[in-house]
């Protein structure tokens, strides 16, 4: 009797649970709508702000233990040893941030074909640990080379969005990107008025993914977006010392996330 009572009340409470997210169901279905006819426009546009990680792949040359280097090729390296090995290759990202436009074409349903001009700000920071040999005697030390950043990024993107529910919509963006970096014009050198340092290309060309979210507002459209890019060229300029000599193959990669505003 026992047994069929807790049966019983396990019943009735699976009833009331199913009634009750049956009800919730109902009153989140019944929510109204913002801009309903939002997506159906043919194109649209709005402003991006975005923060920014700008990030390295780094290839050592084969061997880079036994590659010696000589004074001449790293004149920041005081007093000027005999000859220098580096012993090591690392990087740290820094933070930066991105401002663009949007443009947005509808191609169908689901699909969106975008275009975002913007101006990304960041820097990266190179580590070699170096070996200096003087007379006879080995001293170790840190070189950090920091290269900032001003890149004016093109990216043209394919959004794949899902079923919008209610007033939210996840998606997901795929394309390519052009990326011209205006901090490699000038004759650049660090802090310490020195020209040895880590240059890169002018140009790049990256792949770019992402996923995000779509959420309708009374007046306008918020999206969240985390976005990768890669690309798989070389951006390293040959300058003919330690820094880029160490360097089998430098690339870029940049992890952003993003709020636009539609």
């Amino acid at each position: 009797m026992r047994m069929l009572k807790n049966r019983f009340l396990m019943i009735i409470a699976g009833f009331l649970i199913a009634a009750a997210a049956n009800g919730q169901g109902n009153l989140i279905k019944q929510k109204v709508k913002n801009l309903p006819n939002y997506d159906y426009a043919p194109y649209h546009f709005g402003f991006v702000l975005a923060i920014n990680q700008m990030h390295f792949t780094i290839d050592p040359i084969d061997n880079l233990h036994e590659k010696t280097f000589l004074s001449s090729e790293a004149e920041d390296v005081l007093p000027a040893p005999e000859e220098i090995r580096v012993l090591g290759i690392d990087y740290k990202p820094e933070y930066g941030f991105t401002v663009g436009i949007v443009g947005n074409l509808r191609l169908g349903k689901y699909t969106d074909l975008r275009f975002i001009p913007s101006l990304a700000f960041g820097e990266r920071v190179i580590n070699y640990n170096i070996a200096e040999y003087r007379g006879g005697e080995v001293d170790t030390s840190l070189m950090k080379k920091r290269i900032p950043s001003t890149y004016i990024d093109f990216p043209l993107t394919v959004k794949y969005k899902s079923e919008r529910y209610n007033n939210v919509r996840a998606y997901v963006v795929g394309g390519a990107k052009y990326s011209l970096d205006l901090a490699s014009l000038s004759d650049k050198q660090d802090d310490s008025g020195n020209k040895e340092i880590v240059k890169l290309k002018r140009h790049d060309f990256s792949f770019e993914i992402g996923v995000g979210f779509d959420y309708y507002l009374n007046f306008f459209k918020l999206g969240t977006e985390i976005t990768m890019s890669y690309s798989p060229f070389a951006i390293a300029e040959r300058e003919g010392n330690m820094y880029t000599g160490a360097i089998e193959k430098l690339q870029s990669k940049y992890f952003q996330l993003s709020f636009t505003f539609e």
